[in-house]
This record gives C-alpha cells, structure tokens and sequence, in this order.
C-alpha cells in the first residue's frame, strides 16, 4: 500500500483550514457593503447563522463517517459542496438567495474543519500533534490578516461577489492534493448510518435558532410561533438525546461525551465559539456604520484577533505538556474576559486602531484555549473515536458560534427597534421597518446625503445596539473562565494503543 505523504498532506490541510477560516472574517468584512447592496439588515445574521447551522448540523455526520470509511472520500464530498456552494453565493441577487446559498455551503464546510483536524490527529503522535494543530490553527490567524483587507479590496474594486469565488480554485486544488497524498487503510464492514438522529439534531437546532433570531423582531417573544418553536426545538432535542441511547452506531456517543475532559473541553468550546464569532461579526459592522470607516478599514479592527491566535497556539502547543490542560484554559478564557472588558470603553470617538488592539488581547485568549480543548480530546480517545470525538468539539464549537451570532444579533435588532420605532425616520425613507433602515449607514453613498440630524439618530442606534453585545461577550467570557477550571490538572494519557493498523508515514 502507498505511503502518505505526511507534508503534502498537511499543507494541503492547512489550505482547507484557511478555506473554512476565510469565511468568518472575509465576509464579517463585506457584510456591511452586501446589506447596503440587498438591504435586509433585518436578515444579517441569517448570512452567518444559517451557514454555521447547516455546518453545525453536519459536522456530527461528517465525523461518524470519517469513522466508518475513511477520512479521505468524506473529506472530498464535503470539500466539494463548500466549493459548489461557493460558486452560487457569488451569483446571489438578492439576501434570500444569499442565504440559501450560504446553506449550502454551510453543508461542505461541516467536513472542512472537522475532518482536517481529525486528519492530523491521525497522523502526528501526542507531543508533535500538539505542535502541528497549533500551527493548523494559525491558518485562522493567515486567514484573519487576509481575509479582511483582501475582502475590503475586492468589496472596493471588481465586487463582493468574489469574496466567495475566490473558494473555488483553492477548494478543487486542495481536493485534488487530499486524493494523491493521503492513503488510508479502512476496515469495511456494514454500519447502520444514524440518520433519525442527525434528522431530529437537525429540526431542534434550526427551531431554537429561528425563534431566538425572529423572537422580538418578527414576532413578539410571548406569540405562538415563537413559543411553539421553543416547543419544537426543546422535543426533537429530547428526543435527538433518547434516540443516541438506543442507536446501535450513534451519531454522538454519550458515554464518550460524559468523560470529564471531553465534556468540560467541549463546554468551553460553546463558549469560546460564541466569542469569536459574536465579536468578528459586530465589530466591522461598528466601525463601518458608526465611525463611518471604509471596509478596509473595518476590517482592520478584527483582523488583529488571528495575530494573537497564532502565537498563542504555538504556545500552547509547546506549554501544554509542561503546564497541563487546565492553567491554559483558564489563561485562555481569563483573556477573553478581558477583550470583553476592553470592548466595552469602545465609543464613536474611539479611534479603530484601539478596537484592533483590543482585538489582540481576545485573539490570544482564543488560541490559548481553542488549541487545548483540540488537544486534550485527541490525546484520550484512540482512532477508532477520533473522527467523533473531534467532530463533537468542532459541533460544539460551530453551535457556540450558531448561538452567538443568534443572541446577539437579537440583542441588536431589538436594541434598534426600541430605538428607531419612536422616531419617524422609517417612514421617511421609505423602510419595511424601523431596523431595515439601518441600512443607509452601511452604503457609503447614501450615508454620504444623509442630514446631520438623521445620520447622528442612526449611527447613535446602531453603537447602543452593538454596544450591548460587549456585555454578551463579558458575561460568555467569566462562565468560560469557571467552565475552564472543570479541566484537568494534567495532561492525559495518550490511547495511541488504538491507532489505525496501517501504512507507514513520509516525512517528505
């Protein structure tokens, strides 16, 4: 049988990894030009939170069947529907279509991240594992520096469609470079696909995250839809739980998840997936809509985020061994706290390179933590759960993110409705409702013959609005930091014993 090429394999993995970082801040970045474009800033977190449900929803899947047959062919189909979905976002005339579009490539990005990580656990030992997921990491710091100047300029120069074009070629090469250098021996044998299970995850998922997304902005909180969307969300969740009890081949195995490590890394990982995303998703939109900054510019003020990351990813990777598990997760959420903290002094005065700096501080906070969550629940399960094990953190991760967006873009649009709703400024310009109005401050041309008057109203609104959500992050912050300390002390015993008899590796 061929040997994989262990370094062709992890380059090709870090250009997935950096496919799948891209679109958290390059399109964070042209968020505010595409509302401008297709108005519906009522919808702007469904562009995000549909893409992060049907990820979320899939990764489980995705992960069983990196277990079942090989981590290679998933890793292709997966890979392939990102691209697919790619493609269309950038032929999106309209926020619906956009947002059925982003569904689609949310599906193909549940095996992206995932199942990359899940790769190089399979491939490098304990120590050198822990080098190789920090250096897999900083692809999101590569990303995060990238991402948002390179999505300020193509917003700028030939189109935001091309913010996700630009997925295609990269997406078909890193296919291409998985099928040639990765070889894989997998024990074939009939399995039993957990389909009911991924069904109900599904529906219980999508129902709690549309009520927390309309509640208070289409629908009262108290009306029947929305409760009897928490209804339905809260049954198939019992149901999703009651069915992984019985199922012969679960889609997430409970016993695995009650291990103490994997259940305390796993919270964490809710927690520290609210954080990035909450903060990479609101920001720019602050700096663009408040301070009346250029996208560049805006993106400027989360890109520091992924330089922290990197260098403390390296860190961890290095310190993890020698400090354990729990000092560096408390480190890790202790910095998140802070940015939080930092965030809220942010006003219209403040200047953008201070909310970049700030971003730093919570860019560490999150490789610090984001590393040793990845690393202390590889090193205890051998390969048999690894596909699993590490889907389970990646779902957590992606729902933590899922809900942060969902919480707090609630928190924004019922901040601008009890804002805006007294004011007759919707019906002046001619909005659907008080919040789509908003969307005047994100277009640069209409901002520009704004009165004096009507653009301090918005712009007012918007940064009380966004402001709020610096208080989510503080809160999220203090309970990752108690979460945290539920860890290990120290550093677990590796169940390599349980390594996949096969192939030998190339180094080169």
């Amino acid at each position: 049988m061929k040997q994989t090429n262990r370094k062709w394999v992890t380059v090709c993995l870090m250009a997935a990894m950096f496919l799948s970082a891209m679109e958290a801040t390059i399109v964070a970045t042209a968020m505010p030009t595409i509302v401008g474009n297709l108005g519906g800033f009522s919808q702007f977190t469904w562009v995000f939170s549909i893409f992060l449900l049907t990820q979320a929803a899939s990764i489980p899947i995705y992960g069983k069947l990196a277990d079942l047959y090989g981590r290679k062919p998933v890793f292709a189909v997966g890979t392939g529907l990102f691209v697919i979905g790619s493609a269309l976002c950038g032929l999106a005339d309209s926020m619906p279509t956009l947002i059925a579009f982003r569904a689609l490539q949310g599906l193909g990005a549940g095996a992206v991240q995932p199942i990359a990580t899940t790769i190089i656990g399979d491939l490098y030992p304990g120590p050198e594992r822990a080098k190789v997921q920090g250096l897999l990491s900083s692809m999101w710091a590569i990303a995060a520096i990238v991402g948002p100047a390179l999505g300020g300029l193509l917003v700028q120069t030939i189109g935001w469609p091309w913010i996700f074009e630009l997925n295609v070629p990269l997406g078909i090469l890193t296919i291409i470079g998985i099928a040639l250098f990765l070889h894989e021996k997998v024990e074939r044998r009939g399995h039993q696909i957990d389909y009911l299970g991924a069904i109900t995850l599904l529906i219980g998922i999508s129902a709690l995250l549309t009520a927390l997304l309309q509640g208070g902005v289409a629908w009262p909180w108290t009306s029947g839809k929305i409760l009897g969307l928490f209804a339905i969300s809260a049954l198939c969740l019992a149901l999703f739980i009651w069915i992984e009890t019985k199922a012969q081949e679960p889609m997430l195995s409970l016993p695995l998840l009650r291990r103490p490590v994997i259940a305390a890394a796993n919270i964490a990982a809710v927690i520290t997936g609210g954080i990035t995303l909450g903060a990479s998703s609101f920001l720019p939109t602050f700096a663009q809509g408040v301070l009346g900054t250029s996208a560049i510019v805006a993106g400027g003020t989360i890109v520091t985020v992924s330089i922290g990351w990197p260098v403390a990813s390296t860190l961890s990777g290095k310190l993890i061994w020698r400090w354990g598990y729990r000092a560096l997760e408390v480190a890790g959420l202790l910095f998140c706290t802070l940015g939080a903290i930092l965030y809220l002094t942010i006003s219209p005065s403040t200047p953008p390179w201070h909310m970049a700096a700030f971003s730093l501080v919570l860019g560490v906070g999150l490789g610090l933590a984001s590393t040793t969550q990845i690393v202390a629940i590889q090193t205890s399960v051998p390969w048999q759960q690894r596909g699993i094990a590490t889907g389970a953190n990646m779902f957590a991760r992606i729902l933590g993110s899922t809900l942060g967006v969902a919480v707090m873009g609630t928190v924004v649009n019922a901040g601008l409705s009890r804002a805006l709703s007294a004011t007759p400024i919707a019906r002046k310009y001619e909005t659907a409702d008080p919040i789509s109005v908003t969307n005047l401050l994100l277009d640069p041309v209409r901002r520009a013959g704004l009165p004096p008057a009507d653009l301090r109203v918005l712009s007012d609104a918007l940064a009380h609005s966004i402001h709020s959500t610096f208080w989510v992050l503080l809160v999220a912050g203090i309970l990752g930091t108690l979460i945290a300390f539920g860890m290990p002390g120290g550093v677990s015993q590796s169940a390599e014993s349980g390594e996949q008899p096969e192939t030998g590796h190339k180094s080169g």
